[in-house]
């Protein structure tokens, strides 16, 4: 692995760890509003970005109030629709498309959490998918417009290739 490839990973796990501890009374509830998540466009524009984007979530999820039920739950959910992305992606052209489908799948894969949600506090399943699913469809959606601006000033793809 390259080290320009190492450090731009580091940098974007560590950007989610610090946004996800600013926010972190609304992140971990079944309501949630995980900021840190609209970082998980990053593979829109590379698959190079998978690492961070995982780790990222696993180093914030290592301080969640829910222990091992998030590294477990949490890092799988990000993992699986990350990996779901990539084969869309084959398919889909257009970076605002990419997004969309981006924000789609991370929305409707948060039955995961929604499941980790109910076995944990007994939360009802189809409330809480409900819930942390219109949270995560809302910080991707507004991420939708901002991380497709910020990629006109930094060009994410020539940023880790």
């Amino acid at each position: 692995m390259k080290i320009k490839l190492i450090t731009v990973n580091a940098i974007v796990a560590a950007l989610y760890v610090i946004i996800g501890f600013l926010i972190q009374p609304i992140a971990f509830s079944a309501i949630q509003f995980r900021v840190p998540e609209l970082f998980n466009h990053l593979i829109v524009f590379s698959k190079n970005y998978f690492w961070g984007i995982a780790l990222g979530v696993f180093i914030t999820n290592l301080f969640s109030p829910l222990g091992w039920y998030d590294l477990v739950f949490g890092v799988g959910q990000s993992v699986l629709s990350m990996l779901i992305m990539f084969g869309i992606m084959k398919y889909a052209k257009g970076t605002i498309l990419r997004m969309i489908l981006n924000t789609l799948v991370f929305s409707f894969t948060m039955f995961i959490i929604a499941w980790e949600l109910h076995l944990a506090f007994q939360l009802p399943f189809f409330i809480t998918w409900l819930t942390i699913a219109i949270g995560e469809l809302v910080v991707m959606g507004i991420g939708i417009p901002l991380m497709y601006l910020v990629n006109k000033r930094l060009k994410f793809k020539e940023i880790i290739e």
